[in-house]
């Protein structure tokens, strides 16, 4: 239980600085905005998201704040957030790899910084077409462990912690989803977006 609960604390701990650090500079970076507001404003497609662990399930609480509490436009928002939904899945990505990496420790396998470049290019490929429901990620990871060659199967030692990382990972997909609508929605020149002029 001890090496487990040491890597649910590091994807947890992951996870906030992708949260918390990454995506604000991605908004201050790309728009000039102060992307602090976001959270409040987000506060109920994240809490939906975290407690379905459903990015699919989570898109209309998402439309909703992305247009009405953050205030990017219908077209914008129509477009970007369901495709992100689809194909954003930042937090998946980040799981997977240190999903992978945790089994190949656990198996005591030494993976080259070839193979882990190789296991970061499959994540983040794999995270792309993983469903957004729950537990979707865990399919992906089978074959990302196949690819590195260790055994599928390994990935039972996951279940303990899944729910409650699937259910931050999401989360921090939505974040993503909204970073993204709100970047997007500046380039093409909206104004209003979180509250500024």
């Amino acid at each position: 239980a001890g090496p487990l609960a040491i890597f649910a604390a590091c994807v947890l701990a992951s996870l906030a600085i992708h949260l918390f650090v990454t995506l604000p500079l991605f908004i201050r970076m790309a728009t000039g905005l102060n992307p602090w507001p976001m959270y409040p404003a987000m506060a109920p497609a994240l809490l939906t998201a975290f407690s379905t662990a459903s990015s699919s399930a989570t898109v209309p609480v998402t439309l909703d704040c992305v247009e009405k509490r953050v205030g990017v436009s219908n077209k914008v928002s129509s477009f970007v957030v369901p495709l992100g939904a689809t194909i954003n899945m930042n937090g998946t990505a980040l799981y997977e790899c240190a999903a992978v990496l945790f089994i190949a420790q656990a198996y005591g396998v030494e993976m080259s910084v070839f193979a882990q470049f190789t296991v970061v290019i499959l994540a983040l490929v794999t995270s792309i077409g993983v469903a957004g429901i729950p537990a979707a990620s865990l399919v992906a990871i089978a074959v990302i462990l196949t690819a590195v060659g260790l055994p599928a199967e390994a990935i039972a030692v996951l279940f303990v912690f899944d729910r409650i990382l699937d259910m931050s990972r999401t989360a921090v997909n939505v974040a993503g989803d909204a970073t993204a609508a709100i970047i997007v929605a500046k380039m093409e020149g909206e104004k209003g977006l979180l509250g500024q002029k």
